[in-house]
């Protein structure tokens, strides 16, 4: 596993319940400012392996990238208001420089 591997899935592993964060963010926070494509594949291919809390990660936009019922669900539970698969980044985006 590459570094940059392990950084995406120890960032995703710290999002709360109830919080978001975009993939461009992660690729960010984890050293690659333009990787957000690759911790996309990250997550698609390691979320099960790795037990990852999937559904927290969304797209710059503040949107649920593939409009998918589960994830849409799974973050209403959380507590995160969805509206036309859309999150207000400013209430519900997390983070953890600022959190910690």
């Amino acid at each position: 596993m590459s570094p940059f591997t392990a950084k995406v899935i120890g960032i995703i592993r710290t999002i709360p319940p109830g919080k978001v964060m975009t993939y461009g963010q992660i690729a960010s926070l984890a050293g690659s400012p333009r990787g957000a494509r690759q911790v996309a594949r990250i997550l698609h291919s390691m979320s099960k392996k790795h037990k990852l809390p999937w559904h927290r990660v969304i797209s710059s936009k503040g949107e649920i990238s593939l409009k998918d019922d589960e994830q849409k669900l799974a973050l209403q539970f959380e507590g995160v208001k969805v509206t036309n698969w859309s999150i207000n980044l400013s209430q519900f985006q997390y983070h953890p420089d600022k959190n910690a």
